[in-house]
């Protein structure tokens, strides 16, 4: 019953739906020539090979055609996003749906490493395709990341985060006080690295740039020359130089900066008040502050890399294990256990330690009053779907997760019989959207890149008899029946008719579907709604179907015995069972996407946040502290929110594990 499709953009209202996207190409045909052109691109790094590139002339009279586009990366490169309306504008294969002219782009940057900062209270993570994320402290903004696109390198300081682009140049979010972020203007970087309240910056020419906090000094490092690396601490900053030596400048109170008789040092990094430098045998040396013994690293064998937190020292060995000396008060030097192992790099913050792992993964220990250390649940989920006691999420990637109860199981693809595992779904891969039924009985579809469509779960009544369907663009699924949409507007459908909620056969310029429990719910490409099934509850009408003066548009949702609209102003209608106020919508604004349950009816605002109203019995309605919110899904008693990196916040009923997707393996 919940319809919102793969999607990942970095402002709010790009993400809203796809499906407004769709909207907003289709409902303007009417006023477009027939003949339209598509003009498509790709930057540096690689190209667009389906259809090619060019400027493409498409025939478009009442129905809605739709082009493949494939985009391939050169070697050295990776695929990030596609500009201009594309359905799953994160994915190289995708497709879009030709309404008028448009300007289509494919984005490549340069591969990166895969790396992990650790700031005073929060962690940040680069992926591979050039993306950032964090969790942890945010008082300062520190986290704001998730729209950085194309980063090569990150850095995490006492409350900002610095990233370093491809080209050289840097950008930085979180605290200014001392203009530390202040990095706008620089050019030919290679190198950044944040201290406590500094940034400091290694240019491609040996030389080095800084900004913030300079009280000590720290940031007086114009005259450097030949530097190779650079690291910053509390309130100093040191260099490694071309010849193996040292040079430090800033705060020596402890003795820090004394690195000048350091020789053939290959690694350097700073902690709050002390040095540490890893030389090329593998033996490592440190100068400063050793009050809780972060400087005992003299019988350290076999390293090849170090961290060093706010009091503590890391090391990562040959075989990839790590140790760790310092304060311990919370566990931050606690890495001796099993899942410290195959780590691939470390980096310790103000009292915590993260380490990468070589499948991709992430382990954190330490003080995590803030979350910092949260990064074992650190998900790329692209979507979410909830049912009536389930959880869906839909993989970047294309494959399937789920969590919670089904009465058939729909979740136990191994034959383990375990209904709360958490597992890739039937094997399905190539997914472009998911949905599920809030029914506790029910069923789960999921709509492939090919525009064919894949179930699981009940089929009494034939829902899940979609195997022969084409050329699909959504797909919905109600409690007992499976509707989707074609490319040329038209509608199908399969499953239990009792109430006529299949009868869509005469339906056309259809942009977008959802189903309840007894009724259908179509979207027009002219913003006015349709609707058939039943109107009635407990022999009751409830009018879920009087849709029929509705205007404006832009995506539908069907609850159980309840229909909601939002319109293009960004406010919301909703028409059926009000019982327990699902329905009192009226005064909402700024909503980007609606999601109806079973009796309460959730909203995602343009800011990030949401609102909800209706039955509340679970704690479904209680998502007033969420944010950074992308898109919502509400089940039978559970509400769903998908957060900008990825990962997934819930509240309501958890009886059946329904909420349980903390541990969702899905870092890319």
């Amino acid at each position: 019953m919940k319809m919102i499709l793969n999607w990942r953009r970095h402002h709010y209202m790009a993400r809203a739906t796809i499906f407004l996207i769709v909207v907003a190409l289709i409902a303007g045909m009417a006023g477009c020539n027939p003949f339209v052109t598509i003009t498509i691109d790709s930057t540096e790094g690689g190209s667009v090979t389906v259809p090619g590139e060019g400027t493409f002339t498409y025939f478009v009279s009442q129905c809605c055609p739709t082009q493949e586009l494939v985009a391939e990366a050169d070697e050295g490169y990776r695929f990030v996003e596609w500009t201009g309306y594309v359905n799953n504008p994160d994915a190289a294969i995708t497709y879009i749906v030709i309404g008028c002219h448009e300007s289509i782009t494919a984005h490549f940057w340069p591969e990166c490493i895969p790396m992990v900062a650790a700031g005073g209270f929060h962690t940040v993570g680069l992926k591979d395709n050039g993306r950032v994320f964090a969790v942890g402290d945010n008082s300062f903004g520190q986290c704001n990341v998730s729209g950085w696109r194309g980063i090569d390198q990150t850095a995490a300081g006492g409350s900002h985060t610095v990233g370093l682009k491809p080209d050289g140049t840097v950008i930085a979010a979180g605290d200014n006080s001392h203009e530390q972020c202040n990095v706008g203007d620089w050019r030919g970087i290679d190198q950044t690295v944040a201290g406590g309240s500094h940034t400091v910056g290694l240019k491609l020419d040996g030389t080095v740039v800084a900004a913030g906090d300079n009280s000590h000094g720290q940031c007086n490092v114009g005259s450097w020359r030949s530097i190779t690396q650079v690291a910053a601490g509390a309130g100093h900053t040191v260099a490694l130089r071309s010849g193996g030596i040292v040079v430090a400048v800033g705060d020596n109170e402890y003795g820090q900066c004394d690195v000048s008789n350091w020789t053939d040092i290959r690694q350097i990094v700073a902690g709050r008040a002390f040095t540490v430098g890893l030389k090329l045998d593998g033996t490592v040396v440190a100068v400063g502050d050793n009050d809780h013994g972060q400087c005992n690293v003299g019988s350290w064998r076999g390293i090849t890399k170090i961290a060093a937190g706010s009091s503590h020292t890391v090391g990562l060995k040959a075989d990839g294990t790590v140790i760790a000396v310092g304060n311990n008060d919370d566990g931050q030097c606690d890495v001796g256990s099993r899942s410290w192992t195959d780590v691939i790099q470390v980096a310790a913050g103000a009292s915590h330690t993260v380490g990468f792992k070589g499948d991709g993964t992430v382990v954190g220990v330490g003080y995590n009053y803030y979350g910092q250390c949260d990064v074992g649940g650190w998900r790329d989920i692209a979507q979410i779907a909830a049912g009536g006691d389930d959880t869906v999420g839909l993989r970047d990637w294309g494959n399937v997760v789920g969590v919670g109860y089904s009465y058939y199981w729909e979740f136990d693809i191994e034959g383990s019989g375990d209904r709360d595992i958490i597992q890739d779904v039937g094997g399905w891969s190539d997914i472009i959207q998911v949905d599920s039924s809030t029914y506790i009985f029910g069923h789960m579809v999921g709509l492939k890149s090919n525009h064919t469509v894949v179930s699981a779960g009940d089929n009494q009544d034939g829902q899940c008899n979609v195997g022969g369907w084409r050329d699909i663009i959504q797909v919905a699924a109600g409690d007992h029946h499976t509707v989707g949409v074609r490319s040329d507007g038209t509608v199908l459908a399969a499953g239990g008719n009792s109430e006529g909620q299949c009868n869509v056969r005469g339906w056309a310029n259809i942009t977008q579907v959802d189903a309840g429990m007894w009724h259908t719910v179509g979207l027009k490409s002219d913003g006015t709604v349709v609707a058939v099934g039943c109107s009635s509850h407990d022999q009751r009408d409830d009018g879920q179907l009087n849709v029929g003066g509705w205007t404006d548009i832009i995506q539908v949702d069907a609850g159980s015995y309840h229909t909601v609209g939002l319109k293009s102003d960004g406010t919301v209608v909703a028409v059926g069972l009000n019982n327990e106020g699902q329905c009192e919508v009226s005064p909402w604004t700024d909503i980007v996407q609606v999601d109806a349950g079973f009796y309460h009816t959730v909203g995602l605002k343009s800011d990030g946040t949401v609102v909800a109203l209706g039955a509340n019995y679970e704690g479904e309605c209680n998502v007033g502290g969420w944010t950074g919110i992308i898109q919502v899904a509400a089940g039978d008693g559970h509400t769903v929110g998908l957060k900008s990196d990825g990962t997934v916040v819930a509240v309501g009923d958890n009886d059946d594990g329904q909420c349980n997707f903390g541990d969702w393996m899905l870092i890319s």
